[in-house]
């Protein structure tokens, strides 16, 4: 099998084509599969990326940032070397990268999921040689609940909240999860406020033709906040000086990592919502079956434990890390290794 993606200090890299995918140091030529900023970073001389995900990317990167879009399952030549973008169903305009040289077809999953959340594209299968997988969330323990049976949960808590005289606060991601909340939430919840990177994340989705339900922002409409409402919010919120203003209010966190951990904010002990915009264990393994692939390299989080799963499959899978290093070749790393550094998982 031909190697047309490579690992390097810079990040995957395609030879042929001279590009990076998701490079997390600066270079030239950037395939980036999303917005979310362990992916999109700062400093790449050009920027690729799908259509939807083209005014985020954008908006967070800078109006000077040169950045090209291409339309999902568009094909785009580079130095000989086809390259297409795929729905990955993360978040809005969220990527896979497929990549063909000579009818040897590699894809770059970026981050991705299978539960479609009625707002992100939904993921679509792409038949592959070699699938690069993430496994944020690669154990058996991560189950997903459906998600009409999380905003069912949401919703009661948010009545409880409203017997108790309370203001419901929401914590999230402010893009993807924020979204995915915002357009899903029953029409009798409201009014919807959010705050700070997610009112501006909103506004931006919405110029670009996404039907996202109406929100106010905090703190601007904090004197006609009312208990009747739900705030969609980073936990930066928190820190604000002005929270006493809203009067007693309730705190929750949407999160996968909720399945396996107590979730704390601002010290107090809150509510966990188990939402995630990333694969569970069983999407991951339906992920991989479907593209065919005979070789698969895994990333980000559990890459160890789902390497060996998957080998033990009788698939031919390997970290990503140790497949092109110096040292070690064909070794394990430990599960917490990852595609470059500072890359914390998006909840």
């Amino acid at each position: 099998m031909e190697n047309l993606l490579e690992y390097n200090e810079r990040g995957i890299y395609c030879p042929r084509a001279d590009v990076y995918i998701d490079p997390w140091r600066p270079v030239s030529k950037a395939l980036v599969t999303h917005g979310h900023s362990d992916h999109a970073r700062r400093g790449h001389e050009s920027y690729l990326c799908s259509d939807l995900a083209k005014p985020v990317l954008q908006h967070r990167l800078g109006a000077k940032m040169k950045i090209s879009s291409i339309p999902y399952g568009e094909s785009l030549s580079i130095n000989g070397v086809n390259f297409s973008f795929h729905p990955a169903g993360h978040v809005i305009g969220s990527a896979q990268i497929r990549v063909e040289h000579r009818g040897e077809v590699w894809v770059a999953s970026g981050d991705y999921k299978l539960q479609d959340d009625g707002i992100s594209s939904p993921f679509e299968p792409v038949k592959c040689h070699c699938f690069i997988t993430e496994s944020t969330f690669g154990l058996p323990i991560y189950q997903w609940p459906q998600q009409a049976e999380v905003l069912e949960q949401i919703h009661d808590w948010w009545r409880a909240n409203q017997a108790a005289g309370k203001l419901s606060i929401i914590c999230c991601y402010s893009l993807g999860k924020a979204q995915r909340l915002v357009h899903n939430l029953d029409d009798h919840i409201g009014p919807i406020y959010d705050f700070g990177p997610i009112s501006k994340t909103n506004a931006v989705i919405r110029q670009q033709g996404v039907a996202l339900k109406e929100t106010k922002q905090l703190p601007a409409d904090l004197e006609e906040t009312s208990n009747r409402g739900i705030v969609i919010s980073t936990s930066a919120i928190l820190k604000s000086t002005w929270l006493h203003k809203l009067g007693p209010f309730a705190v929750a966190s949407a999160s996968g990592w909720n399945m396996t951990r107590k979730p704390r904010w601002g010290g107090a002990t809150s509510k966990g919502f188990i939402l995630s915009d990333h694969a569970d264990w069983n999407a991951l393994n339906c992920a991989v079956r479907e593209t065919g692939a005979e070789r698969v390299l895994v990333t980000h989080g559990f890459s160890a434990s789902y390497s060996r799963w998957l080998r033990e499959q009788g698939l031919d899978a390997r970290i990503l890390e140790t497949q092109y290093g110096e040292e070690g070749a064909g070794e394990l790393l430990p599960d917490q290794s990852s595609v470059g550094p500072d890359q914390a998982k998006g909840i």
